[in-house]
């Protein structure tokens, strides 16, 4: 089994703790953004891929430059689509008809530093979608994509510190949260995240046995 393979049995909580012990103070997790696709009522649902990651800059932005295609139709199949949209933006960088083509092109899920729309419509296409917040206005006029796979910085948990999204990094998303895996420590991720998940289970045995929390986590 590959390391990517055995990344999706580890829940976002195990493998940010497995990033924590590897010295990776932020936990690899990117605060505020949530599951809005499917509906997030104990939904099960859960993407891990390789990031394909967008920056979007202000839409009166003559200096950075432009993509030679849309972002959407550069999807890599099994990737994850990871946009970053400047922080001062309250409209969407991401809607209905981008699900369909992202769906179309065999991309996991979207993960959004910033809002999209047309829930209703990524719900009715079981399409996963993890972003700040929601809008109902759309990119026209507001942002446009200025870079495709280039390393992108979003805030952590920690003051003053970032997630840095590299192509390829892994991003794992599910109704707890979204975090980046580095792609140099996957395989330790794994590793870390196989020998928490057994000593967890030995404590919790204990518990339920009466031993006690602090007892049990001697």
């Amino acid at each position: 089994m590959s390391t990517s393979t055995a990344l999706k049995d580890y829940s976002t909580c195990e493998i940010s703790d497995a990033l924590v012990k590897l010295g990776i103070k932020t936990g690899g997790h990117i605060p505020d953004i949530g599951m809005l696709s499917p509906a997030p009522d104990g939904s099960d649902t859960r993407i891990c891929g390789p990031a394909y990651t967008v920056q979007m800059v202000l839409a009166d932005d003559k200096h950075s430059p432009s993509p030679d295609k849309h972002f959407v139709d550069g999807a890599p199949e099994g990737s994850v689509v990871v946009i970053s949209a400047p922080s001062q933006v309250k409209s969407a960088v991401w809607g209905g008809l981008m699900t369909a083509g992202a769906q179309a092109r065999g991309a996991l899920g979207v993960v959004i530093d910033g809002r999209c729309r047309d829930v209703s419509e990524h719900r009715a296409a079981s399409f996963p979608v993890f972003a700040r917040g929601r809008s109902t206005l759309g990119q026209g006029g507001f942002t446009r994509p200025s870079a495709l796979n280039i390393s992108v910085a979003m805030a952590s948990a920690r003051d003053g510190e970032q997630v840095v999204i590299k192509p390829g990094d892994m991003m794992v998303a599910d109704e707890d949260g979204v975090i980046c895996v580095p792609l140099e420590v996957e395989g330790e991720v794994v590793e870390r995240c196989r020998v928490a998940r057994e000593v967890d289970a030995r404590c919790l045995n204990d518990i339920r046995a009466g031993k006690g929390v602090a007892a049990s986590f001697k």
